[in-house]
């Protein structure tokens, strides 16, 4: 029996369904459910929410989001082990856990959700957190259809979601989160918590959607953004006229320094930027 219910130890789990973790599938499975039952609570009340999850291996933080009291937990998985291993807790939680075979970078769980809260809570796979996050972030429907997300990410990545004006780790990055969203590092986790365990310490963020970011264009602040950081280390008088137009315009029309480097420049000084690109 473990911690949360009577479903068996993870290990167990791994043995009965040969779950040894694939590299090309980015898996490093969360063993301690304990830590599974933290990563939950740092989720929020889950009582009346539905839940997505991606990449759920073993299933130690379904099993921790369901005990938690989500209404429903929409799990998304490629790995064909680990989804035989899932249809397990949905016989112990009735009701409540929908699996969805197939790949997170495709698959939209939209159509599936019926209740008026929805949340997104993984441990990532490492190898397309960046991509998914960043689908998430850039949907043109804002506020979007999750009220927050949860996610693990190797520390490094996380540190450039949180990274602020002046910090070595701000980057385009840092400004699509800080536009949309407001985020911060819940808590770190050591890399033997993983089997197999990453090379790197691991980091939980919350990202809570701001109901309405400054007005731009998305794309306007991707191009923006794109410029600026693709040549970090030059002045902005000089990386922005890879924009094929009159840098110094845009900045006067800003009041942002021409002198200033990407890294200066706080996120409102690129939506700035951005509006001035749009009206170009």
């Amino acid at each position: 029996m473990s911690a949360i219910d009577d479903l068996p130890p993870l290990r167990e789990i791994i043995r009965q369904h040969g779950l040894r973790a694939k590299k090309s599938l980015g898996q490093n499975f969360l063993l301690d459910l304990n830590l599974a039952a933290r990563i939950a609570r740092a989720a929020g009340p889950l009582e009346g929410v539905d839940v997505v999850e991606i990449g759920p291996g073993p299933g130690g933080l379904t099993r921790a989001l369901l005990a938690a009291g989500a209404r429903r937990v929409i799990s998304i998985e490629r790995d064909d082990r680990a989804v035989a291993a899932q249809e397990q807790i949905a016989r112990r939680y009735p009701g409540r856990l929908e699996i969805v075979a197939g790949d997170a970078l495709d698959f939209d769980p939209r159509p599936l959700l019926d209740s008026a809260s929805a949340r997104i809570v993984a441990n990532l796979p490492y190898n397309i957190a960046t991509a998914l996050l960043v689908g998430w972030l850039t949907q043109e429907s804002w506020p979007p259809w999750y009220d927050r997300l949860v996610l693990m990410f190797q520390r490094e990545v996380a540190e450039r979601l949180v990274a602020t004006p002046g910090s070595k780790s701000y980057g385009r990055l840092s400004v699509l989160v800080g536009w949309r969203c407001k985020a911060r590092i819940c808590f770190n986790v050591a890399a033997s918590a993983f089997v197999p365990p990453p090379k790197v310490t691991s980091s939980l963020v919350e990202l809570v959607p701001r109901k309405a970011p400054l007005a731009c264009e998305l794309r306007a602040l991707e191009r923006v953004t794109q410029a600026a950081f693709g040549q970090r280390r030059k002045m902005l008088r000089q990386s922005l006229k890879s924009l094929g137009f009159d840098a110094m315009a845009l900045l006067e029309a800003t009041r942002i320094a021409p002198t200033a480097r990407a890294e200066d420049v706080p996120v409102e000084g690129f939506v700035a930027l951005a509006r001035a690109f749009t009206a170009r």
